[in-house]
């Protein structure tokens, strides 16, 4: 757990406790904004969203790589936060605005930046209210919007206080640095979710565009930015499946429902009049109940035909076989479709696996796979893979229904580059993490998590057909022992737990068997990761180019 008030004594901006880390803090990220906007230009990350009937075991799933922007690796840690650690005014490090944080924080867990140059990126994690929210996944717009409703973007000070020509600093929105650290203390709920950060957004503005995803037992409610000040969000069908590829995404939006009931549809108090007065509605009907925000809000450019709407046609692809023809010229979507379906339902229910293997995925099975030999070296580097080498963190959170509330939340995670490491389970109902996904430092070392699959990942991929034999033991080994410990574990806290505590999320007992699986499972998972670095090393340093033996003459 770390301080949010510990300051870098060389910059003044937020840091790591370990003083040691701030020698490296610039190698990874550069400090200057404009910079940093630049490099969300860049975008990354890929999310899933599972609706509860349309998952393995009747909980909602959402899940989302974090992935850093281009030329970056981000070092990613996983902890628990607890109410006395946040500030009463929250500063952002990218931006400058000040939050006041309300009263009743809870407890959540996260997974930040380890080294906090750039403020906390909390990302993903589940409250002691038992709700998730994952944040964000870096969406497009279009030149319309930006123009009616305009970032808000630091503006720095200019020329010297006291001087003539003084230009005080005007202090930016809020963005994704800010949001799980700004909402999931404080919500009890999906819906309030959206309407906390809602709120916020209107109040305070953001500098970019980001879709977010909130859960709780029942619902998946996911929240799309349009300009500065203005959002919508949709209930996602519990029967179906959403697919978010760095995309302004949904695809129908109800605004009679929104300025009503509100029962599938939320927006911003003014968004019918946004849209009316800067003509964004393009459909050539009128509806003025109904609209595409796709069309509105967002965009439909070269580049989203190389970098986003392949993922989306992957994704969906693997999930729905054969609802459609999905690789002949006539097939109904091809990976540059605009067209590709928001939500879907798939035709079978949708596994822990299933999610981590399209958040994974390099165009399996296509001319597109950069370690395939079928296609042309054109089209195995056309499209920007889902499983990428910049990858961060991957979090898939399910909080599931039928379980007591003291362990009914699981985070499972991964980190870094998904096609190289695996995903495990973790109870959020916890006072603290293991110390392998904890204890992620500035320093490359092998001794978390992070790091150790980073170094697999940069090993494996230079012969990846001679490691993918090592990397699939592994993933499926590591996969079934957090299952079986995740069972064991549920069957021993039901026996903690009366029925009148039920709905309790505050039994210590139980806590200490979570956070003793949490840990076995850590531990497994650091014998299985060194093994598996090995293996791989082993493997690859087979091929080096200056191997020699007698035998070769």
């Amino acid at each position: 757990m770390q301080d949010y008030q510990r300051e870098c004594s060389t910059d003044g901006v937020q840091c790591s406790p370990d003083v040691q880390k701030c020698s490296v803090l610039h190698v990874f990220r550069a400090d200057n904004l404009k910079k940093q906007n630049e490099g969300r230009k860049n975008m990354a990350c890929t999310t899933i969203l599972v609706g509860k009937a349309a998952s393995y075991d009747g909980a909602p799933i959402i899940a989302r790589n974090e992935d850093s922007a281009n030329g970056e690796f981000n070092p990613k840690r996983f902890e628990v936060v607890e109410p006395q650690q946040l500030p009463k005014v929250y500063r952002s490090v990218l931006s400058h605005v000040e939050v006041p944080l309300p009263q009743g924080a809870m407890r959540f867990t996260q997974t930040p930046n380890a080294i906090l140059n750039e403020g906390i990126w909390g990302e993903a994690g589940i409250n002691a209210a038992n709700v998730a929210m994952s944040a964000t996944e870096t969406l497009t717009t279009n030149e319309r919007v930006r123009g009616a409703d305009p970032f808000v973007e630091l503006q720095p000070a200019q020329g010297k206080e006291g001087e003539p020509g003084y230009v005080a600093e005007q202090a930016g929105g809020i963005g994704e640095e800010d949001f799980v650290t700004l909402v999931l203390p404080f919500i009890h709920s999906a819906r309030e979710g959206v309407l906390r950060l809602g709120e916020l957004l209107e109040k305070y503005g953001t500098y970019e565009m980001n879709g977010v995803a909130f859960s709780d037992e029942n619902d998946i409610w996911w929240l799309e930015t349009v300009g500065g000040h203005h959002w919508i969000a949709r209930r996602v069908p519990d029967d179906c499946y959403v697919t978010m590829p760095n995309q302004l995404g949904i695809d129908d939006f109800d605004l009679d429902d929104a300025f009503s009931d509100q029962a599938e549809n939320m927006c911003s108090a003014d968004l019918r009049e946004f849209i009316e007065e800067n003509h964004l509605n393009l459909s050539v009907d009128g509806d003025t109940g109904h609209i595409n925000p796709r069309d509105a809000f967002g965009s439909h450019s070269d580049t989203d035909h190389v970098y986003n709407t392949p993922r989306a046609w992957f994704m969906q692809r693997f999930l729905n076989p054969y609802d459609e023809d999905w690789d002949t010229a006539e097939a109904l979507h091809s990976p540059e479709s605009n067209d590709i379906p928001w939500a879907r339902q798939p035709e079978r229910k949708i596994t822990i696996e299933d999610i981590k293997y399209v958040l994974s995925s390099h165009y399996q099975g296509t001319a597109f796979d950069p370690y395939d030999n079928r296609g042309t070296a054109q089209t195995r580097g056309m499209y920007r893979p889902i499983g990428i080498n910049r990858q961060s963190q991957l979090s898939v959170m399910e909080v599931r229904a039928d379980k007591p509330a003291a362990f009914r939340a699981v985070q499972w995670i991964a980190m870094g580059s998904n096609p190289f490491n695996t995903i495990m389970p973790y109870y959020t109902n916890v006072l603290s993490t293991p110390e392998y996904l904890e204890n992620t430092t500035a320093r490359v070392t092998t001794e978390n998590y992070y790091w150790a699959n980073r170094v697999i990942a940069a090993l494996a991929d230079a012969h990846f057909k001679d490691n993918l034999a090592h990397l699939e033991r592994y993933q499926e080994k590591t996969l079934a022992f957090g299952h079986q410990v995740l069972s064991a574990t549920d069957k021993a806290a039901a026996q903690l737990v009366d029925s009148t505590d039920f709905d309790n999320l505050e039994l210590p007992e139980v806590q200490k068997l979570l956070e003793a699986a949490n840990n076995k499972i850590a531990t497994q998972l650091k014998k299985d990761t060194e093994a598996l670095l090995d293996s791989v090393l082993y493997t690859t340093s087979m091929h080096m180019r200056n191997g020699f033996f007698l035998s070769d003459n």
